[in-house]
């Protein structure tokens, strides 16, 4: 029976949601992004979603020299719907957030809360709830999986291969995107791909320059 609180489409999302800026995290759709929540104006964030519709819209900050309390922001994010809620004895919450859906920042809105809020438009994005039925074939995993191996090995890291083996090509790819230890700007190049195809080409390629400059590393951090 389908969940009739989870998001069936564009169309059943807000326009204006309270946002999430952490830099080097991205959030797919599908995917599984814990958090550990400590701040003030994120925990009154978290109370405010689970009283609503457990929504928060993951983005990343842009990079800067200023020290700022409002960074600017990418113009891309990913909204997730808290699945997973606790509190800790010390006053944090742990949560996880399921992504539902990409958006673009139409723009920011001034608010009365501590946190951010921002109108998301979605309208790029309708296949973010059928990729797996949609997602095309033509991954190259054997590639891939070729490439992360030794990616994984050279900076001393352990993957379980049966699961990977097991997983569709949807979740493999935008799991890794979201795992991988790779640059901000790289990782935001691999949520805003097109599709899951174009994000497996673009993560393949980030493993391979990273192999070919020798360390493991991100090439560009």
């Amino acid at each position: 029976m389908a969940n009739p609180d989870r998001p069936t489409g564009p169309e059943s999302l807000p326009e204006r949601i309270a946002i999430f800026p952490l830099r080097g995290a991205i959030l797919l759709p599908g995917g599984r992004l814990p958090l550990n929540i400590f701040e003030p104006r994120y925990l009154a964030m978290t109370r405010d979603a689970m009283a609503g519709g457990r929504l928060i819209g993951m983005i990343q900050p842009r990079e800067t020299d200023e020290d700022t309390y409002t960074p600017p922001i990418y113009g891309i994010g990913c909204l997730g719907r808290i699945t997973e809620f606790a509190e800790t004895g010390d006053g944090r919450y742990q949560i996880a957030l399921t992504g539902v859906c990409r958006f673009r920042v139409s723009q920011e809105v001034a608010s009365d809360t501590a946190y951010r809020q921002v109108l998301a438009d979605y309208s790029d994005y309708p296949e973010d709830f059928g990729e797996e039925e949609t997602a095309g074939r033509t991954v190259d995993r054997q590639r891939l999986v070729g490439g992360l191996r030794k990616f994984l090995d050279r900076q001393g890291l352990n993957a379980d291969w049966e699961a990977a083996e097991r997983a569709s090509d949807v979740a493999l790819i935008n799991s890794l995107s979201m795992m991988l230890p790779l640059d901000p700007s790289e990782k935001q190049a691999l949520l805003e791909a097109a599709n899951v195809p174009e994000r497996a080409d673009i993560l393949t390629t980030l493993i391979e320059m990273s192999l070919l400059a020798g360390d493991g590393d991100s090439p560009v951090q």
